[in-house]
């Protein structure tokens, strides 16, 4: 039988050799003053976060889900200006949220590791109209913007240029599983489904090992007909445990800090080429409408503040470092 391969969110041991996972890097420094009072910026370290889904960023999209590299970068501006900074799933899942004080995270994720999506040229770089290359562009422009994303990818990503992988492991991006052919899982039985997962797993951690995958996204938003497969499983002697499931739609998910934070259905926004409801255009309108009830950071990442409105809505396992005002 395979040595185990265990991948997980946490250091809990699941069984099996469990891959050494780097510390979520951080989008900003740390702070070297006194943060603001919480209350002077309206800090609400309990509110929502939009976590925003993209597919393919190309000059001619073929679907809803795609965006033109021009919308793409339209949207990155007025996330800049509204005042959101990226930070990655991975660094949503550990509560590590280090964002300067009255800013929002936001997260951006890509499903199906499309070459639109990252194209590397002969020199190694991404491709100015690619969407990394667009990222990093933007940030190149905005520095407190940092170039960073969470991408969901199947088996051969990136047209299956062994170079993709590395190249965003190196460069600070997070990287999720979503199977490896992109099936709809809830038409297999349990073992394909677990095979799909581990297949996936195996082919990720090949190109760059020691990648700690903390998290899945659906492929087509659907689930097993067991949902506990989403979050672990074991096939051919390979387990796997994610600390995340991510969804389809259609609305921003709850502060890591909040009760209702459900790490196995984190909802997250379609960003698409028109305004539809319940997508980017929609929610970022409705969190600037009614801005209390979006995250918004104290500027202090070793305490969680909130208006004491609030203090039922906050997990007791992040009470230590809680501040209500």
């Amino acid at each position: 039988m395979a040595t185990a391969v265990l991948l997980c969110a946490t250091a809990t041991a699941c069984g099996g050799t469990t891959a050494t996972a780097p510390p979520p890097a951080a989008t900003t420094p740390a702070p070297t003053s006194r943060p603001p009072d919480p209350a002077a910026v309206a800090a609400n370290e309990l509110g929502r976060i939009p976590i925003l889904m993209y597919h393919r960023i190309e000059a001619d999209p073929a679907s809803e889900y795609d965006q033109t590299p021009t919308k793409f970068t339209a949207e990155l501006d007025r996330l800049y200006t509204d005042g959101y900074r990226p930070i990655t799933i991975a660094q949503y899942l550990a509560g590590a949220i280090d964002l300067p004080a009255g800013t929002h995270p936001v997260v951006l994720t890509f499903d199906d590791s499309t070459r639109p999506q990252l194209t590397l040229t002969d020199s190694g770089e991404p491709a100015p109209d690619c969407a990394v290359g667009l990222l990093e562009q933007f940030h190149s422009r905005h520095p407190d913007f940092a170039a960073t994303a969470t991408f969901y990818v199947n088996n051969a990503p990136f047209g299956d240029d062994p170079r993709a992988l590395p190249w965003l492991v190196h460069h600070g991006y997070d990287i999720g599983a979503h199977t490896a052919t992109h099936p709809n899982l809830s038409r297999l039985d349990a073992t394909d489904v677990q095979r799909e997962l581990v297949q996936n797993v195996r082919a990720i951690t090949t190109a760059v090992p020691g990648t700690a995958i903390r998290s899945m996204a659906l492929p087509l938003g659907v689930y097993p007909v067991d949902h506990a497969l989403a979050t672990s499983g074991t096939w051919d002697g390979t387990s796997y445990t994610f600390g995340a499931v991510l969804l389809v739609g259609a609305n921003p998910a709850p502060s890591p800090f909040a009760t209702t934070m459900d790490p196995t259905a984190l909802p997250r926004i379609r960003s698409g080429r028109s305004p539809i409801p319940f997508d980017s255009t929609y929610w970022l309108d409705r969190l600037n409408a009614d801005p209390t009830s979006r995250y918004t950071s104290d500027g202090d990442p070793a305490h969680i503040s909130y208006p004491h409105t609030q203090t039922e809505q906050l997990a007791p396992r992040w009470s230590p470092t809680a501040q209500s005002y």
